[in-house]
């Protein structure tokens, strides 16, 4: 069984391991993280490399190289602890790879250093990670029509991500968000995403809700200090309710941010006073909890049947309608 398991589980994820070789992102990101590794045990490049072992062999590693990679495997390890799906986990061996790759081609030469930097900004320039492609029951919003859609039908509750195909969270999270519309999508709970990277004016825009629900005042702990170019609330109107920073350092993207009635309920990661995401894991489980999407969903579906079934109108047909029915056909 000991061997048997795990050759089930590697024929059970073939196709998966297929099509990920299919994409050349995966294939160049394992050759640059494996690229020190193959300079230094291919005997035909390593002949002529330097080597601070006491037998001068240039083909295996000295005691800082090794050190370095033990130190590579500690921090991987404690990084994958977070990790949900099998892309972070890959993605964080390979970005922490390369830092380690790069820190041993310095300290070996300064020319093999630049070069392996070199590549690897171009490989982040031309070849990004596939975007997740797979079934999902998603409206994706632009910055026209998504104040349009919220307000149109306010008994229908809302989930809305917020992400950007640039951010290695919002692509991990993909799949994920795209499971949980498959399971809870009705017609009175829906599941929509804005790419606030394309439509940037969405992350700042100013929105209306219910100030008596909510009691929402600018500066709140629900509400961020009002933004320059957004309106003071009033009694009438209030808060901001896209406000998602799409800075390459924010720790804000994706946003999930759950929409009843038109009005902003509640969002993760939550934002503290002074403006900082709370740091929270979007994993499948949390985004249950958090939103309570079972007891969403059931609600919804109760209050959805009505709709569909519509009331009994009596029959306002007199008895001789049918005879000129049957005529009239």
């Amino acid at each position: 069984m000991a061997v048997v398991a795990p050759l089930l589980a590697l024929l059970w994820g073939l196709p998966g391991l297929c099509r990920w070789l299919a994409q050349p992102y995966y294939p160049l990101s394992a050759l640059l993280a494996a690229a020190f590794l193959l300079v230094r045990k291919v005997p035909p490049l390593c002949r002529g490399l330097p080597s601070q072992r006491e037998d001068g062999n240039p083909c295996d590693f000295d005691w800082r190289e090794v050190e370095i990679l033990m130190f590579l495997s500690a921090i991987v390890m404690m990084k994958n602890r977070r990790s949900i799906t099998v892309e972070q986990h890959i993605g964080n061996i390979f970005m922490f790879s390369k830092v380690a790759n790069a820190i041993l081609f310095f300290r070996l030469d300064i020319r093999m250093g630049l070069l392996y930097l070199t590549l690897c900004i171009v490989f982040l320039m031309t070849c990004k990670p596939p975007l997740y492609m797979g079934p999902e029951y998603i409206k994706y919003f632009s910055d026209k029509t998504i104040d349009e859609e919220l307000e149109r039908d306010k008994r229908v509750t809302w989930i809305v991500e917020f992400f950007a195909n640039w951010s290695s969270e919002c692509q991990s999270f993909a799949p994920i968000f795209a499971d949980l519309s498959l399971k809870y999508n009705c017609s009175g709970l829906q599941f929509g995403k804005v790419d606030v990277g394309r439509y940037t004016d969405v992350s700042t825009r100013c929105g209306e809700c219910s100030l008596g629900e909510q009691g929402l005042l600018w500066g709140s702990p629900c509400v961020p200090p009002a933004p320059s170019g957004c309106p003071r609330l009033t009694a009438g109107l209030s808060s901001h309710r896209y406000k998602v920073s799409t800075s390459p350092l924010t720790k804000q993207l994706p946003t999930l941010i759950l929409f009843q009635g038109g009005t902003e309920i509640m969002r993760r990661p939550q934002i503290d006073k002074k403006g900082r995401a709370v740091s929270w894991t979007f994993s499948e489980e949390n985004v249950i909890r958090e939103f309570n999407l079972n007891e969403l969903y059931q609600k919804a579906k109760k209050q959805s049947k009505p709709r569909e079934e519509g009331p009994e109108e009596p029959p306002a047909v007199s008895a001789a309608a049918p005879q000129e029915t049957k005529k009239d056909k």
